[in-house]
């Protein structure tokens, strides 16, 4: 079902991020169009390179790459993707999201994006249980943004908590269950 879709993937600055790698291969495995978007931080975690051998296609990092520019590429990956795929969901992408901000490729691929949004956060359980984030999440539900997690388990700081990101079974699960949705045919009445 999920064959040829196409996905725009966004990868924040989360220790997470370094799990960005088999959720692609899980993608690819399904035979996905994989474009991966990620955010300065997020390299930092994972290279683009892993992630562009993977998906077989380029990374975008930089709002303004001038090679590739002239298409107006955020605009471009928010057009063609069937679903936008959000894993690991930092804090402050989700903070971005919810107030509209727009300043890095991944905060402006999401205001530009009219297909449906998943979000797969993590994030240290502080972070996770505060009042602006859990504000922040509401109204991105509210928008129709599906998530996917935090988990409980044992986070990057030490803590077992809830924050971890969700195994990547139930991302892949969650994506393949939304674009069944979306390729579902209406029928004319």
């Amino acid at each position: 079902m999920s064959r040829g879709a196409c996905v725009t993937y966004l990868i924040g600055g989360s220790i997470a991020a370094y799990k960005s790698a088999e959720i692609v291969r899980e993608m690819i495995k399904r035979e996905m169009e994989v474009r991966v978007v990620m955010s300065k931080r997020a390299t930092e975690f994972i290279t683009p390179l892993t992630l562009q051998t993977l998906s077989a296609n380029p990374v975008v990092v930089d709002l303004f790459e001038l090679d590739r520019e002239s298409e107006i590429n955020h605009i471009k990956l928010a057009d063609g993707a069937d679903v936008v795929l959000s894993a690991p969901t930092t804090a402050n992408l989700i903070a971005k999201a919810a107030c509209g901000l727009a300043d890095d490729a991944p905060s402006t691929l999401l205001l530009a994006a009219q297909a449906p949004v998943i979000m797969a956060p993590a994030m240290n359980v502080n972070m996770w249980r505060h009042p602006a984030t859990q504000r922040n999440v509401s109204v991105l539900k509210e928008r129709g943004v599906r998530f996917v997690g935090p988990e409980e388990g044992t986070l990057a700081c030490g803590w077992h908590a809830t924050g971890r990101l969700a195994e990547t079974s139930r991302i892949i699960e969650e994506l393949e269950c939304v674009l069944r949705l979306e390729r579902v045919p209406v029928l004319e009445v």
